[in-house]
């Protein structure tokens, strides 16, 4: 007896709905969408790592300046293209106190197309690197061998650093713009070096950030208070500055004090 085998059931693969595909596809989406927040948080915390470190090697090319040049530099100007200004140690500066960093005159890399430093966010001229000096003792700190001739216990730099927009005394009056006792993060800085922060070219106006000298028209005029808040929606400029006891510290190192 001859046996046939039965036929085997013909397979069929089931292929996605469109409604199943919308639904993986919409899946997907959310997924990608809550990695794009992170991945931005992340180049945010990128950038202001850069800017923070581009901030403390200004200082550190500012101290090997003064002890190379018995003087701190001048800052630049929107015009002077990363130079100081005026050059040559002569005394006092063009802009004191809402200047730029002299990435020029200081050797200081890297730069944009017209020898500015740029902070963490960017080449546009609005994220240059921004530099104040104080004017003490008759712009001695800016004058060749002006701090040896007016003597260490005789030098009195005046920058202020508030740790709110709220602190500033005066803001605004060159001679005597200062901060509270309780806002006061340091009443004799040499110099202040910061970056307006993500939000250059849109910020200024809240009541810390306006104290820093920046494009908006709401900002205080340029005086000798500034403002180093905490992070928040409203401010977000880094800034550091250089202690008179550093300053001091390692020119007396380097037999350029007393």
């Amino acid at each position: 007896m001859k046996l046939t085998a039965s036929p085997e059931p013909a397979s069929h693969q089931r292929g996605f709905s469109l409604i199943e595909i919308a639904i993986v596809l919409f899946i997907i989406s959310l997924l990608l969408g809550g990695l794009l927040l992170p991945l931005s948080a992340q180049q945010d915390i990128r950038n202001q790592g850069d800017t923070q470190k581009q901030l403390a090697e200004a200082r550190e090319a500012l101290l090997g300046f003064a002890i190379a040049n018995s003087r701190l530099p001048c800052p630049a100007t929107a015009a002077s293209n990363g130079l100081e200004s005026p050059v040559g140690g002569v005394g006092g500066c063009t802009n004191p106190y809402d200047g730029f960093l002299p990435a020029v005159t200081l050797g200081f890399a890297p730069i944009d197309a017209q020898g500015f430093a740029v902070d963490g966010w960017g080449g546009d001229p609005i994220n240059r690197i921004r530099y104040a000096i104080t004017t003490a003792n008759a712009s001695a700190f800016t004058t060749t061998n002006g701090m040896k001739t007016v003597t260490m216990t005789a030098l009195a730099p005046d920058l202020k650093v508030c740790n709110a927009g709220s602190g500033v005394v005066n803001p605004g009056n060159l001679a005597t713009a200062d901060c509270t006792a309780v806002s006061s993060l340091a009443t004799d800085a040499v110099a202040v070096i910061y970056s307006l922060g993500k939000n250059a070219g849109t910020g200024g106006s809240s009541v810390d950030e306006k104290q820093n000298p920046n494009p908006n028209p709401a900002a205080t005029a340029a005086d000798r208070a500034f403002v180093s808040a905490q992070p928040s929606t409203t401010f977000d400029d880094q800034m550091i500055w250089l202690s008179k006891n550093i300053l001091f510290n390692r020119m007396v190192s380097a037999g350029q004090l007393p």
